[in-house]
């Protein structure tokens, strides 16, 4: 019975004459979902931004514009990065971080200073924030370290200590800038992809405590950092100074209720609520869309996290670590941001200056999130055609048993 079993079986996962599988190349799922967060974040930085691109620039559309070619360019990237098979970022994930490094030093001694924070080189035209590469980047070669030195890192303090100097060597750099959000981010995904590597409890443990101990060193020693903390806890308490942002937040939030004021009838987004259109575009999004909206929108994100997380079991099993763990660490990248960049809007966390993946306005990090999203569907691919080439492998062997009359044969009746 197993014998005439396994024909049938295989005939269930081919179609057509000529033996194709029967599924798809890719997963189009994923793509769907994050074309989906960038239409409904190119909607809501439109209605967000006009009240300050007008008064700004004349001109209304003048964000909704330029977000439209970060989008556009963001694509291109997609596809370009799709291009490249995994085994060349297995390759180049040393010199990946290397370049990471050579941008951050760059926009130190080059870099353009806004609001006291030195974070974007200019490149005639082009503006580079070289903290979005550089978290890309580092979980590309925190990845490839995990596979070459995974006895390392599961058996002994110094495999798993490396990857950290790694880590504070950029986290000092970031800080110079300074950017405490990026390292934050850095942080908790280095913890969640070291302990899904098989790292020991206490060693996860010992490093959680490190890490928290540390922000709130570099939180008590900043004045400003101080302020922000202070003031989350009890933003009415300064609602016209260091508690402003916040409480127009809360504000937007309150007024959205569960069905929201309707799209462009955000009161909030007329100047009363700063950087409306980037880092609190969820607050605009709760005013305009209400309770549904932002339900929506983080079921979208969840559903991404989750498919990246699904991908990185399915390729550890298939035997395909690298591209497991660099899964893995988009997804819990893309979790860990969006968790910061709504709990700051809500007053859940303190505000940092973290954008919604693939939502709120800005090139670098619709451009470095596209790639992350290529990245997952080029995972996900070589996986489907390396099952294909089982299958394929398998079909053509049981072919042959059945021609030399291993497999019992069908008789017509006479």
């Amino acid at each position: 019975m197993m014998a005439t079993a396994m024909p049938e079986q295989l005939r269930m996962m081919f179609s057509g004459r000529h033996g194709e599988v029967n599924q798809r190349p890719y997963d189009v799922s994923i793509l769907l979902i994050a074309l989906t967060l960038m239409s409904i974040g190119l909607i809501v930085v439109t209605s967000a931004s006009m009240p300050a691109a007008s008064r700004l620039f004349g001109n209304p559309f003048h964000f909704a514009i330029r977000h439209l070619v970060y989008i556009a360019l963001a694509l291109s990237a997609f596809f370009v990065t799709l291009q490249f098979p995994m085994r060349w970022w297995k390759w180049s994930n040393t010199w990946l971080l290397l370049v990471s490094i050579a941008l951050l030093l760059a926009v130190l001694i080059l870099g353009r200073n806004v609001n006291g924070s030195t974070r974007w080189l200019a490149l005639g035209p082009i503006t580079i924030q070289p903290s979005e590469p550089a978290k890309l980047f580092f979980f590309c070669y925190l990845a490839g370290y995990l596979v070459r030195r995974y006895e390392e890192v599961t058996e002994n303090i110094k495999g798993f200590i490396k990857p950290l100097i790694v880590f504070f060597v950029l986290a000092l750099l970031l800080l110079m800038q300074p950017d405490l959000g990026t390292v934050v981010v850095m942080l908790a995904t280095t913890i969640g992809l070291l302990f899904l590597a098989g790292a020991r409890l206490w060693q996860f443990f010992a490093l959680m405590l490190s890490g928290a101990v540390a922000v709130g060193i570099l939180i008590l020693t900043s004045p400003y950092r101080m302020a922000r903390v202070t003031s989350f806890m009890d933003p009415w308490a300064d609602p016209f100074g260091s508690g402003y942002q916040l409480t127009q937040s809360l504000m937007a939030y309150g007024r959205g209720d569960i069905f929201g004021q309707g799209l462009g009838n955000s009161l909030q987004k007329l100047e009363y609520l700063p950087e409306a259109h980037t880092d609190f575009i969820m607050a605009i999004l709760a005013e305009e869309l209400g309770f549904a909206g932002v339900i929506c929108v983080l079921l979208l994100l969840l559903a991404l996290v989750i498919k990246a997380l699904q991908l990185g079991n399915r390729a550890l099993i298939k035997e395909r670590p690298y591209e497991g763990y660099l899964a893995y660490s988009i997804g819990i990248w893309l979790s860990f941001q969006t968790a910061v960049n709504i709990g700051a809007s809500a007053g859940i966390l303190p505000t940092k200056g973290l954008t919604l993946p693939l939502v709120s306005y800005g090139g670098n990090s619709i451009i470095i999130m596209s790639m992350a999203i290529a990245l997952l569907l080029r995972i996900d691919f070589e996986l489907r055609m390396t099952d294909v080439q089982v299958l394929s492998g398998a079909k053509k062997r049981l072919g042959r048993a059945k021609q030399d009359d291993i497999l019992p044969q069908e008789h017509d009746d006479d």
